[in-house]
């Protein structure tokens, strides 16, 4: 008669292996990680000296612009008070400063920089992104948390000195503002905001792809004096060699030459945000390029309406908003994939 197994030790293998296929639930990922995460890098970034001398900044250069373009509206004539007092305070420029747009257009990249630029690489050379990761927390969860916190002072920065000019301004003038000049206020804002964010995640891209801080910073600041300055002199070079200018040339010509370089020039985001936040403070702007005489002969003058304005530049608000989300999209896959050491 054969010999039966021994009952006890086919009931201890069976144990062993469903022990193997449980998951410890003190290892288990934590489902709050973006909340801990989040509300981590917000009270840091919050309180930290960058965070106010990047605010002070800002707010300085808004309350000089705003006083100078307050005080050239009130020199104005009526008509022109009667017209969109509030978002001429934006972009109505004094006589030896620049208009507010102007400065958001300029400051608002170093913002997102300067917010960016460390977000990993720093806590790699600390050693405490390996002890991050190793608690029960997602990966992905690091990455967003890190964005949020940092899109969320950026946000709180970008509203709070929009509505304190916008306030002043109401007070000062004593003009109260329509319901579409607060709309296209709030688009602006919200313009300034994914601009802003744009730079954000390119620091954070380029924070991940180097090491050290200070290479990260510099290659920041590198490409945004290349997008602002250089682009548009690189488009003007291609346009002039393609379609060359000359005592003789034909308005055709110099209409191609015109297009040529102010669509190259539009691959840099500023030119982007600076002629969408034209065309949104100002509502008398109405085409974006050079127009024919024939195009011109005939045409009412007058402001656009809002739908009008926004069908302008929606390409333009189109493309800093996929700008912004394909190069977080890349940041995120390469944090997924990085290998991290202690």
């Amino acid at each position: 008669m054969p010999k039966l197994p021994n009952l006890n030790k086919i009931k201890e293998s069976f144990k062993k292996r469903s022990a193997s296929f449980k998951v410890d639930s003190g290892n288990a990922p934590n489902s709050n990680g973006l909340a801990t995460v989040f509300f981590k890098e917000l009270a840091d970034q919050l309180s930290s000296t960058r965070f106010f001398i990047l605010f002070s900044l800002i707010t300085l250069t808004g309350i000089v612009s705003f006083y100078s373009a307050a005080s050239n509206i009130r020199g104005t004539t009526e008509d022109a008070i009667a017209n969109f007092v509030l978002i001429r305070l934006f972009t109505t420029s004094g006589s030896s400063l620049p208009s507010f747009t102007w400065f958001l257009s300029i400051l608002g990249p170093l913002v997102g920089l300067s917010l960016g630029f460390d977000a990993i690489n720093a806590e790699q050379n600390s050693g405490t992104m390996t002890r991050l990761l190793a608690q029960p927390i997602y990966r992905d969860d690091v990455i967003n948390g890190k964005f949020l916190a940092r899109f969320f002072v950026l946000v709180l920065m970008t509203l709070a000195l929009g509505f304190f000019v916008a306030g002043m301004g109401i007070i000062i003038t004593g003009v109260p503002p329509t319901g579409e000049e607060i709309i296209r206020l709030l688009l602006y804002l919200v313009l300034s905001i994914v601009y802003i964010a744009f730079w954000l995640v390119l620091a954070m891209l380029l924070s991940l792809m180097f090491r050290q801080t200070a290479t990260s910073a510099l290659c920041g600041i590198s490409m945004w004096l290349f997008f602002s300055i250089f682009v548009p002199i690189l488009a003007g070079m291609v346009a002039d060699a393609i379609f060359p200018i000359t005592s003789n040339s034909d308005a055709l010509t110099q209409l191609y030459n015109v297009r040529v370089s102010q669509g190259l020039s539009r691959l840099s985001p500023s030119t982007l945000y600076s002629e969408a936040s034209v065309t949104l403070l100002s509502p008398n702007v109405r085409t974006l390029g050079p127009i024919l005489l024939e195009q011109a002969y005939g045409a009412i003058s007058g402001f656009l309406p809002l739908g009008q304005s926004l069908l302008l530049i929606w390409p333009h608000i189109t493309g800093l908003i996929a700008g912004t989300l394909i190069i977080f999209g890349i940041t995120y896959t390469l944090f997924l994939r990085q290998e991290i050491r202690a």
